[in-house]
């Protein structure tokens, strides 16, 4: 006899869906299972005869073979095993196929008959809902992420004897309820700029970043504010939208880390420590990077130059294209990466570079020091700025200067008018403007113009760092209201342009 029931497993950030096959005949009592199958597949043999006979159901000791197929799909992982089960009593005749053609199973099985949660279940559900499946069956710990996913009938289970039951009509099972987990505009903010005392420069720097996406260094003196400004930003960038808190939900989810009860309703920030290695940074063939856990958020590398240069370099495609490709052998991945980088170090090993007073460093040092961030690297960073050192006054005043949520309506309304403008693309930034859109977009007049050539000239600009500062040049002009961009817009954008070669140069 056969049975054929539908499953899924992560590969990659995403979901496949299978079709798990059964074959029931006389011969010679053996379990083989077929189908380019990773070893904790394999596994599920003895995971699925046992949890089968744990859990009082009649299992007949017959020659069974199971294929998974598309058999040139190399799959992976334990999210099968429910699926595996179902098929070989369907294959048995104990449960009607008929009823299984829309249906999909995922779940780990213990030896006992429960069912284990999984990572990725979020993207499963997805992916099923998209390929029109009308049933589900998941395991009970992932009960949440399924709550908030509609057009699908979704079953949390606890046990295997649980769906068995319910599928011979033995018992009634209820589907979780949809939850419309949407609020729009929905914060949880804790951190506020107006904690940051003095540095105004900073501040608006901190600002443009937020509003255009721009990837951002800051450059001066410990305990001048760079890090505390750095862990603020998130409490200024535009919110998020619900398809944006999906695909953000999904990426942890199948990294297995969404948390219970919770998706992820604002953009992420990622503060990673200086001794992270290449594949934590970018991630692996079966692991998800820290540029794709900031995909649409923060990248906050403290210390910059402290991080390996090979770590650094790394970063330069993910910056460039807002993604990142993983080739293993015959395995090949590629990753969402469109994340804000925003960065932090001193000026030399001291940290007190240029005030001569202070500094201890020699020439050679400084110069060693600085040069661990690479000149393709600098091009990459829209903006370069100082944080000075806080003064006595500054600090009296314990912050005074403008709250977060200030400075987010004026970053909100910068976005609205992105939004607009890049409404038929799909980017709603300035920052992840193409090349050929940087013409169309950031038009120059006379006047502008020459004063662009005078500085590409001077301050010894690429045609990268050329089209960067119109992309921030843009950003200030829609943070001011301005359809075009002006002679001031270009001159503040040059300002941050040029911030790096004082102290490169």
């Amino acid at each position: 006899m056969f049975g054929s029931v539908n499953s899924a497993f992560i590969k990659g950030i995403g979901a496949v869906i299978v079709r798990v096959e059964a074959d029931i005949s006389n011969g010679l009592p053996m379990f083989e299972m077929v189908g380019d199958l990773s070893p904790q597949v394999r596994e599920a043999r003895e995971r699925v005869r046992t949890a089968i006979k744990n859990s009082d159901i009649d299992l007949e000791v017959r020659k069974t073979v199971i294929n998974i197929c598309p058999a040139d799909v190399h799959k992976q992982g334990s999210s099968m095993d429910l699926a595996i089960a179902m098929a070989i009593l369907a294959g048995q005749g104990a449960i009607s196929s008929s009823r299984l053609s829309d249906t999909l199973f995922v779940g780990e099985l213990s030896l006992e008959g429960s069912i284990n949660g999984i990572k990725g279940t979020l993207a499963i559900l997805m992916a099923a809902k998209e390929m029109g499946f009308k049933n589900c069956f998941i395991p009970r710990a992932n009960e949440e992420e399924g709550r908030v996913v509609d057009g699908i009938t979704i079953y949390a289970v606890d046990t295997l004897k649980e769906v068995f039951d319910f599928l011979t009509e033995k018992t009634k099972l209820s589907p979780i309820e949809y939850i419309d987990f949407w609020e729009e505009g929905r914060l949880d903010r804790q951190e506020d700029f107006a904690d940051l005392s003095g540095q105004e420069t900073l501040r608006r720097a901190c600002e443009i970043a937020a509003a255009g996406m721009h990837n951002i260094l800051f450059i001066g003196p410990p305990g001048s504010g760079k890090t505390m400004a750095a862990k603020r930003i998130p409490g200024i960038l535009p919110s998020i939208s619900k398809k944006e808190c999906l695909e953000i939900s999904s990426l942890y989810s199948v990294n297995g880390m969404l948390t219970m009860g919770g998706l992820i309703t604002r953009r992420p920030f990622r503060e990673v420590h200086h001794t992270a290695t290449k594949t934590a940074i970018t991630g692996g063939a079966y692991t998800i990077g820290e540029v794709t856990l900031a995909d649409k958020g923060v990248l906050f590398l403290d210390e910059f130059p402290e991080f390996s240069r090979e770590v650094i370099e790394t970063l330069r495609e993910p910056m460039e294209s807002g993604r990142v490709a993983i080739t293993r052998s015959n395995i090949r991945e590629e990753y969402p990466a469109g994340f804000m980088l925003v960065a932090a170090m001193n000026p030399c090993k001291c940290g007190f570079y240029p005030d001569l007073n202070k500094c201890r460093c020699t020439e050679t040092e400084i110069r060693r020091y600085l040069s661990k961030v690479s000149g393709p690297i600098m091009d990459r960073i829209d903006i370069c700025t100082e944080s000075s050192p806080v003064e006595y006054k500054d600090i009296k005043s314990l912050g005074g200067g403008e709250d977060s949520a200030t400075i987010r309506k004026r970053v909100e309304a910068a976005h609205e008018i992105q939004k607009k403008r890049f409404g038929k693309y799909n980017y709603s930034f300035n920052s992840f403007m193409p090349v050929g859109h940087v013409k169309k977009f950031c038009p120059l007049d006379k006047e502008c113009d020459r004063y662009m050539e005078m500085a590409f000239e001077k301050l010894e600009l690429s045609a990268r760092t050329y089209n960067k500062t119109l992309k921030v040049s843009r950003t200030i002009a829609d943070l001011a209201g301005s359809e075009s961009i002006q002679l001031c817009h270009i001159k503040e954008a040059l300002m941050y342009r040029g911030m790096d070669k004082k102290y490169r140069g």
